[in-house]
């Protein structure tokens, strides 16, 4: 597990070198609008969510995880550096979903590997570990986009840097991820939705909802920066957030142990609501702008670990890379129509409109699951 986790945070180093900045690459450089944004970032995340679900399943039909696990990080971090060479919208939509295909086949048996290493009533707190040095890379990758930056390296330049630091991920999974071998073919493992776990069912379509009604933080960095912030600001912006995140994602799976899964998300799903209609409706100010930037970011990583653990609590052994690539997959199959309608409501109606509309989808997510539990009486 602190393996797995020293990987993850190296691998979003590389990687939050060139996110934040991707959107101003995309509009500043490459004269595409929002629309294209929301595309470019729907896509990638559908064609990973899909292959999540796959990847899932074959570990659980006997493919060796370690394998599996590598040769995502190794794609991921192989096309990544070449969106520096990028000379149109569409050449960084296929370098973009290349490399959400790396992070499509490694996730899910990551995932059921921690969840398979640590006891249910301390889940939480591994998942919480995970995230948070998931989100110190995602510290360190911005700093070093900014150092890079005011060095007076171009963006497409510190894109091609973020290969050196890929190149060290590839090296430590290799190296330092126990091979456990081939697993048992799992004969019983099924893809099909009605052999799921009732209770697994009803988190995943209100994770579905809730994915629809994500708004992706590259948008969050179109606000910023269309309400004053510097462009060499943004990756300090993203940093601060990563920071936030981190602190917070472990005592988020903590507390999720103590006072149960479910009360963390309805909270969380809640927050979010807020914060999304802040940014919709409240009269911007200098200050303003950062404060909610990283509230926004706090509602991602209080529910993260919440969500894994319970689908690792409901899962059984057997089946538990399946449940995980079920999970993913509903978790971001709906990014794509979520963000498209995003960026075409900030397009053409302006981002109050987009803002609002997320807001309240949300809203519709966290009630849905609050019945949901009623109903069942847990």
């Amino acid at each position: 597990m602190i393996i797995l986790g020293l990987v993850s945070l190296l691998n979003d180093a590389a990687s939050e070198m060139v996110t934040p900045l991707l959107p101003v690459f995309l509009t500043a450089t490459l004269g595409a609008g929002p629309a294209v944004v929301g595309l470019i970032e729907g896509a990638a995340e559908f064609v990973a969510s899909v292959l999540k679900l796959v990847s899932g399943w074959l570990t659980d039909r006997g493919w060796n995880p370690k394998r599996v696990v590598v040769g995502g990080y190794a794609l991921s971090n192989a096309v990544r550096p070449l969106l520096g060479l990028a000379l149109g919208w569409t050449s960084v939509l296929a370098l973009r979903c290349l490399d959400r295909v790396g992070k499509g086949l490694r996730t899910a048996p990551r995932d059921a590997l921690i969840a398979s290493a640590t006891a249910p009533e301390v889940r939480g707190r591994a998942f919480g570990f995970h995230r948070s040095m998931d989100h110190l890379g995602a510290v360190i990758g911005p700093l070093l986009a900014f150092v890079l930056l005011t060095a007076g390296l171009s963006t497409a330049e510190v894109f091609l840097w973020s290969g050196v630091i890929g190149a060290g991920v590839v090296g430590l999974v290799v190296i330092g991820v126990p091979d456990q071998g081939s697993r048992a073919a799992a004969q019983s493992t099924s893809l099909r939705w009605r052999t799921l776990d009732r209770r697994l069912r009803r988190l995943l379509v209100a994770c579905g909802v809730l994915a629809l009604a994500t708004a992706p933080e590259v948008f969050l960095v179109l606000w910023a920066t269309k309400n004053g912030t510097a462009v060499a600001m943004i990756p300090l912006l993203w940093a601060g957030a990563s920071v936030l995140k981190m602190a917070l994602a472990m005592p988020a799976g903590i507390l999720s142990d103590r006072v149960g899964r479910l009360a963390v998300l309805i909270f969380g799903w809640t927050l979010r609501v807020g914060i999304l209609l802040a940014l919709a409706w409240l009269p911007v100010r200098v200050w303003l702008v950062p404060a909610l930037f990283l509230t926004y970011s706090a509602t991602l990583a209080i529910t993260e670990p919440a969500e894994r653990s319970l689908v690792g609590d409901i899962a059984t052994a057997a089946d538990r890379g399946t449940a995980f690539g079920w999970y993913h997959l509903m978790s971001g199959v709906f990014v794509l129509p979520g963000a498209l309608l995003f960026g075409g409501l900030w397009e053409w109606k302006g981002s109050t409109s987009a803002f609002t509309a997320a807001a309240g989808i949300t809203l519709v997510a966290a009630v849905f699951m609050l019945v949901s539990v009623r109903r069942r009486g847990h």
